[in-house]
């Protein structure tokens, strides 16, 4: 089945990411708020989409939606940690643009595993997105000279974490696992990886005023609804088309937020991300239109 609502979830998926993006960094930045407290929360929200996600579908019980749920998870939670660590050790403006490149790792694993098809029209929307990916993820002034140590091994550890773990959200809808049940075992995962997070914070982290809490709180569900969503979207769409796709035109959105609010001017290597984004993705959705005979691989 050829299911083009994946665009529609899509679309929900980069508004709710997109405004997450441009004010998720306000705790920290106004209160000093620990990512490790960040991380809690943000596994505590994912309750909230998770109960109105199995009202919605029949937990599977089976052992193979447990075994997909908890890998889904775990990948995603636990580098979102190890992210923590990285850029504790290592400079932010080279480690994003390592991570950056986990789309790439769900199409190569989608089109030489799942067989996912790709025209030569998607495939040109492909590039452009993932290089528009890079590109926001680039510094925009001079770089200091730095040592490459442990933080280089930890963000390619998280970038093929959250490359495989998208792999695995597709890979898990064709064995029949429904959203529900796979956005269940991750909102478990998370919160079983709260205790590592209490173990990696500084100090306390319940010395700040309650609108840092607050404030984590409303945009942290907006980062787990929007992880619904992409639950939801990779279960209907290619993964060759919907990773890439996601993950370029989010920032497209926060960029624009964050002009709106901030006045803050978008780089040249962002506008040039903007363009490259805005043109792969309709690039991508059109072949995907123009091509109904193209059927998701077993």
């Amino acid at each position: 089945m050829n299911n083009k609502s994946w665009i529609f979830y899509t679309f929900l998926l980069v508004l709710f990411w997109g405004v997450w993006g441009a004010f998720s960094g306000l705790p920290t930045e106004k209160y000093g708020y620990p990512d490790q407290m960040v991380y809690i929360i943000w596994a505590i929200t994912m309750l909230i989409p998770c109960y109105f996600s199995l009202k919605r579908d029949t937990f599977d019980k089976r052992g193979i939606a447990a075994l997909y749920g908890l890998a889904i998870g775990l990948t995603g939670a636990g580098g979102q940690l190890l992210l923590f660590k990285a850029l504790a050790i290592g400079p932010a403006y080279l480690i994003f643009p390592v991570i950056s490149i986990s789309p790439a790792i769900t199409v190569l694993m989608a089109y030489f595993i799942l067989r996912e098809k790709i025209t030569p029209l998607g495939g040109a929307g492909i590039v452009a997105a993932l290089v528009a990916i890079v590109m926001f993820s680039l510094p925009s002034g001079d770089a200091d000279q730095v040592d490459y140590g442990p933080w280089l091994f930890l963000a390619i550890i998280i970038c093929l974490c959250w490359g495989v773990q998208a792999f695995l959200m597709k890979r898990a809808s064709l064995a029949g696992v429904n959203d529900g049940t796979t956005f269940t075992w991750m909102t478990i995962s998370g919160l079983l990886l709260v205790p590592v997070a209490f173990w990696m914070m500084p100090g306390s982290g319940f010395d700040y005023p309650w609108q840092a809490p607050a404030l984590t709180m409303v945009t942290q569900v907006l980062n787990a609804v929007g992880a619904l969503f992409l639950v939801m979207a990779l279960s209907r769409g290619r993964a060759v088309i919907v990773a890439p796709c996601t993950n370029a035109l989010a920032p497209v959105l926060t960029i624009v937020l964050s002009l709106t609010f901030y006045g803050v001017l978008p780089s040249l290597f962002s506008t040039i991300g903007i363009i490259l984004a805005l043109v792969g993705s309709t690039l991508m959705v059109y072949s995907e239109e123009k091509e109904p005979e193209l059927q998701r691989a077993d």
